[in-house]
């Protein structure tokens, strides 16, 4: 199933998607596998496969812990497109969230191409720039995948206009200027973007960071296409390795619940 895909039917449903992020290889290549299919199957409509990277620029301090977890496990990009073939079928899209340095060192061409044949979807590039991303650009259109590119509250109205020109899948909307992590206030900036954003593009929004709970997913997915989580995904099992994978299945399920309150003309 596409991206396009699941927000046809989201919208038909008269909510917003869910969608969850979780980084590869964390705490192992396997217990990896184990907890995406478990967001699946708790009510997750996109998946976000964290590249574990060693200088994140975006990444709170549960996802570093995690990456860094996975990279001392051994986790690199071939692992990573082996988790995404792993979990891709599903019906579920599966896209990878990954800072470009990476890809630009795998081969952006073969990249897209391994990637691809692994059942991919498309890319989040925080730290990419629609101005340098001729090459993903290319490749993206060759190989038939997204690219989500982000916009921020600092985002200028001819800023918002380039990135969602080049954006093909959801726009990325960061809610916050600054990292990841969970907090205890769903954030005040966010709407007012999202209300931009909406202004230069037809394509559905999501909104990261932030969100912890189904309360503060409830109330994003009243003004955003998806709600995107992650930091409290991972903690889960970065707090409770005995009990995390029942505890991401319920938070899976609660947020899954709260995303369906979203009124149908909101």
């Amino acid at each position: 199933m596409s991206v396009a895909a699941v927000f046809e039917r989201t919208r038909a449903e008269g909510r917003a998607a869910l969608v969850g992020y979780y980084p590869a290889g964390f705490p192992t290549f396997d217990e990896s596998v184990t907890a995406i299919d478990t967001m699946i199957d708790a009510g997750c409509d996109i998946i976000e496969v964290g590249l574990p990277y060693s200088d994140p620029v975006m990444d709170g301090i549960a996802i570093q812990r995690a990456a860094a977890t996975a990279l001392a496990g051994g986790t690199r990009t071939r692992e990573v497109l082996r988790l995404v073939e792993a979990v891709a079928g599903r019906g579920v899209p599966i896209l990878v969230m990954t800072y470009w340095n990476p890809v630009e060192k795998y081969g952006v061409e073969a990249f897209a191409r391994d990637f691809a044949a692994a059942g991919g979807a498309g890319l989040i590039t925080p730290d990419l720039i629609p101005e340098e991303a001729d090459e993903w650009l290319a490749a993206s259109d060759e190989h038939d995948l997204d690219r989500v590119f982000l916009v921020a509250p600092s985002s200028t109205t001819e800023r918002i206009a380039a990135t969602v020109a080049a954006t093909r899948g959801f726009v990325y909307a960061q809610s916050i200027m600054g990292i990841t992590g969970e907090r205890d206030h769903s954030p005040t900036a966010a709407p007012e973007l999202v209300s931009r954003t909406r202004a230069a593009t037809d394509l559905p929004i999501g909104v990261g960071l932030g969100v912890r709970n189904g309360e503060q997913a409830a109330e994003v997915a009243g003004y955003a296409d998806a709600v995107i989580v992650g930091s409290a995904m991972v903690s889960c099992l970065l707090n409770d390795p005995d009990h995390g994978m029942e505890r991401l299945r319920d938070l899976t399920a609660e947020l899954a619940a709260a995303v369906t309150r979203r009124p149908i003309d909101a």
